[in-house]
């Protein structure tokens, strides 16, 4: 409980509790659990003091001495904290949503568990700081000072962290959900298994990143720095690479060989390669037994696409189906050469065509891949297919 008489002389007001603490330097004051709240304490000198779960809801504290003060538990909801030095202070499982620490001095505080969503940070120093399992989520952080900081596991959700300084700090399981990241400094930051999706990394320093695990879904990347980067593991799917460097990036754990591929989005398939057997079996397989069927198969024509998946199955093939009875505004030629690319063989029905005469110009010339094409009895080729047949051998 607090000390009465200590909280009697803190509301006298800053001047005379400031005169009160220069007489009294042996007393740590005690204001725990006191109601303060909406006091204006700007500029009072409450160093080492005691605060925890006091209320301090609304307060001015603006350019107040809070250094090594305890204020662990504490309501700071909305709390004029501007400019106020909180260096080392204990804010363990504080409520600070909304208050404004804007330029606060913050390096070495003890975060952990505290609530500061909303809050402004910016241009706050909180080198050092422990924010294990803060809430900061929606908080104004740019241009923050974050080096070495502990922010393993905090709730960073749409925080706005651009151009902060976030070198060799600890965001391992960190929710960085829609974030933004903008021309951050990241180098040698730890964002192991941290959720980095649609968040904004554009123009952002992360050399020599560790992002291990991490959840790089729908991620704008543009103009970022992955120099020397350890993403084995990552979720990477599209991603935003314009500009992106991307040089050295260690596909391997940390207790393995080092082996470096330049390319986020083919890492993880270069790692299955060279540690899946299976992979490279399947591979393997497309190459030798696959086969892709194109047409339009129609609710009517169905029936052709099972015998014909039925019998290249008991030749020991494996069928891949692509089925033009789509929107005539579908373009599948780049889906058509890539997957003609992989197989041993096509089979191409020619029956009524819509886009199979578009696909075919397209990709025959560019792949020796064998076209074997059906048609109807009673129907003809599309005008084009015999002067592809001639001028093709390895169209049968």
């Amino acid at each position: 409980m607090a000390d009465d008489n200590h909280v009697a002389q803190l509301k006298t007001g800053a001047a005379n509790w400031n005169t009160w603490r220069k007489e009294n330097r042996r007393i740590s004051p005690d204001l725990s659990g006191a109601n303060l709240s909406r006091t204006d304490l700007g500029a009072a000198q409450l160093s080492g003091a005691k605060l925890t779960r006091a209320d301090v809801s609304g307060a001015k504290l603006s350019n107040a001495d809070f250094r090594g003060a305890d204020f662990s538990g504490a309501n700071l909801i909305t709390a004029d904290l501007n400019g106020a030095d909180l260096s080392g202070a204990k804010l363990i499982g504080a409520k600070l949503t909304r208050a404004d620490l804007t330029g606060a001095k913050l390096s070495n505080a003890d975060f952990r568990g505290a609530d500061l969503s909303g809050a402004k940070l910016s241009g706050v120093s909180l080198g050092g700081a422990n924010l294990r399992g803060a809430s900061l989520g929606g908080a104004n952080l740019s241009g923050a000072d974050l080096r070495g900081t502990n922010l393993s596991r905090a709730n960073l959700k749409l925080t706005d962290l651009s151009r902060a300084n976030l070198g060799g700090a600890n965001l391992r399981g960190a929710n960085l959900r829609g974030a933004n990241l903008s021309g951050a400094n990241l180098l040698k930051a730890e964002l192991i298994a941290a959720n980095l999706l649609m968040a904004y990394l554009d123009g952002a320093n992360l050399s020599e990143a560790n992002l291990r695990s991490a959840i790089l879904v729908s991620t704008d990347l543009t103009g970022a720095d992955l120099t020397g980067c350890r993403i084995f593991g990552v979720s990477a799917w599209d991603l935003k690479l314009n500009g992106v460097k991307q040089q050295n990036l260690v596909i391997t754990r940390e207790n393995e060989p080092e082996i470096t591929v330049d390319n986020i989005e083919v890492a993880q398939f270069v790692y299955l390669l060279l540690h899946n057997e299976k992979i490279r079996d399947v591979i393997d397989t497309i190459g030798k037994k696959g086969v892709l069927l194109l047409g339009r198969f129609t609710a009517g024509r169905i029936q052709i696409l099972e015998r014909l998946r039925e019998k290249l199955r008991g030749l020991g093939f494996v069928p891949m189906v692509l089925n033009f009875d789509k929107p005539d505004t579908k373009d599948f030629t780049e889906t058509v050469r890539l997957l003609a690319n992989l197989c041993r063989f096509v089979i191409v029905d020619i029956t009524n065509p819509r886009s199979t005469p578009l696909e075919i110009q397209a990709t025959v010339p560019d792949y020796t891949v064998p076209f074997v094409a059906i048609l109807e009895e009673g129907q003809d080729a599309f005008a084009m297919f015999v002067d592809i047949q001639n001028k093709y051998d390895w169209v049968l």
